[in-house]
C-alpha cells in the first residue's frame, strides 16, 4: 500500500482536479436540460447522459474522499471565527449536496417506469414503475441541483471576496499554477 501511495497525486492535487473537472459539468447542467438535448436528437441525449455519469462519478469520489479524511484545508488565518465557520459549513454543504444530487438521480432511475441507463453504459436502478413518485423525486432532484448551484456560486464569490478584500491566497491555492501570475 505504501508503494501505491507514492504514485498517487497529493490529496490537494486531486481536489484541484475535482474542482476543475466538476465546474464545467456543473455549468453545463445549469444551462442544458434533458428537454433541450432531446430536441437535438438521441446522440445529444446520450452525450448529456454520459456527462451526467461523469459528474456523478466525480461527486461520489469527492464524497468518499471527504468521508475518509474530512475537508482538505483550513479556512485561513485572515478570516474571523464566524467566517471560518461559514467556510467550513459551505464546503460540507457542497460535498453533501453533490452526494444528494447523485442519490436523487439514482431514485429517479429506481422510480422510473422504464430502465434508465447512465450514458447508455450503466443501468441506474431496476425500475419500480412508480410514476407519481418519479415526478416527486424529479422535482426534488431539480430543486436540489439548483440550490447546490447557488451554493457553488456563493462559494466562488466568497473566495473571490477573500482574494480581493483580504489579499489572501484563497484563489491561488485552487488555481492551476499557470494562472498564479494573474492572481
Amino acid at each position: 500500500m505504501t508503494k501505491l501511495r507514492t504514485y498517487l497525486p497529493h490529496r490537494r492535487t486531486t481536489i484541484k482536479w475535482l474542482h476543475w473537472l466538476t465546474l464545467p459539468l456543473l455549468v453545463w447542467f445549469i444551462f442544458v436540460t434533458p428537454t433541450d438535448v432531446n430536441k437535438i436528437g438521441p446522440w445529444a441525449f446520450r452525450l448529456h447522459s454520459v456527462l451526467g455519469l461523469i459528474f456523478v462519478s466525480l461527486a461520489l469520489g469527492w464524497t468518499a474522499m471527504y468521508l475518509r479524511k474530512g475537508l482538505v484545508g483550513r479556512a485561513g488565518p485572515k478570516l474571523s471565527p464566524p467566517l471560518r465557520r461559514l467556510h467550513q459549513i459551505m464546503h460540507k454543504v457542497m460535498v453533501w449536496g453533490l452526494f444528494g444530487v447523485a442519490v436523487t438521480g439514482f431514485l429517479l432511475g429506481l422510480t422510473s417506469t422504464v430502465q434508465l441507463w447512465a450514458g447508455g453504459i450503466v443501468p441506474i436502478a431496476m425500475p419500480l414503475g412508480l410514476p407519481e413518485m418519479n415526478d416527486l423525486v424529479g422535482q426534488v432532484h431539480i430543486v436540489e441541483f439548483y440550490l447546490l448551484a447557488a451554493i457553488v456560486i456563493g462559494h466562488a464569490g466568497f473566495h473571490i471576496w477573500r482574494h480581493v478584500r483580504l489579499h489572501d491566497n484563497a484563489l491561488r491555492i485552487m488555481a492551476p499554477r499557470a494562472l498564479h501570475r494573474f492572481l
